[in-house]
């Protein structure tokens, strides 16, 4: 049974990741599931310091991804509308062409977003880059903090 908990562990660990190409899986719930599951099935003893990091450390997964888009379309010159097409056309792309979609779709959304509202093609040309610069900006702090958050785990256990 031990066996079968700790591949359970291992695949939601693993889906957290495939959550940084595929927005649809919930990559913080996958780490949860993974702690909770040695929790309660392994009668796993985490102190309360660990149970706070690791809702500080979802806190800021969670809003890293939003931060990093926003931050950077801004950054190269895009508008507030820019930044919101962006945060939809991420969720949209994983549905199209994927994991490319998830970078071609904000790319080619923002760009059309800011031609709209009369921006000329260079600045609208850099603030889809703003967009894709976001995007791996916010997929390497989720790397980042995940990484943290299983090492974490493991020298908790």
């Amino acid at each position: 049974m031990d066996i079968i908990i700790w591949l359970l562990i291992a695949a939601c660990f693993l889906l957290s990741f495939a959550g940084i190409i595929f927005p649809l899986i919930p990559a913080p719930l996958m780490l949860w599931i993974g702690f909770l599951l040695y929790f309660f099935f392994m009668d796993g003893q985490l102190s309360m310091v660990f149970w706070l990091a690791m809702v500080v450390l979802t806190v800021i997964l969670v809003v890293s991804d939003i931060i990093a888009n926003s931050y950077f379309v801004k950054k190269y010159g895009g508008s507030k509308w820019g930044e919101r097409v962006a945060a939809v056309a991420v969720i949209i792309g994983s549905f199209i062409i994927p994991p490319f979609g998830i970078i071609l779709v904000p790319f080619a959304a923002v760009f059309v977003t800011e031609v709209i509202q009369q921006k000329t093609t260079g600045q609208a040309w850099r603030a889809s880059l703003g967009s894709l610069m976001g995007f791996l900006g916010g997929a390497v702090a989720k790397v980042v903090i995940q990484l943290i958050m299983i090492i974490w785990f493991f020298f908790a256990i």
